[in-house]
């Protein structure tokens, strides 16, 4: 975890060399606590697909836990049924 304070924001150049090279976020602080997050779009890609995804998981569970679920057997045959093949 790389941690900076806010004055050294100035030096932009230093912060993306540090996001890519660590393929980490910065965190930056002020007095001492903790104020932003600094990362490379990458990264910032990245994360926001595995929060997509495991909301997805989270919700196929959901779906499960609440029998919302047919097993593909069942799912084939109906469909056949349907539509008289």
């Amino acid at each position: 975890m790389q941690i900076v304070p806010m004055r050294d924001l100035k030096n932009t150049v230093e912060i993306e060399k540090r996001c890519a090279e660590t393929n980490e976020p910065v965190f930056v602080t002020k007095n001492g606590y903790g104020r932003l997050v600094v990362m490379d779009i990458d990264y910032y890609e990245r994360m926001i697909r595995k929060i997509d995804e495991a909301g997805l998981v989270n919700r196929g569970i959901a779906e499960y836990e609440q029998g919302k679920v047919v097993d593909g057997k069942s799912a084939i045959k109906k469909l056949r049924d349907k539509h008289g093949i």
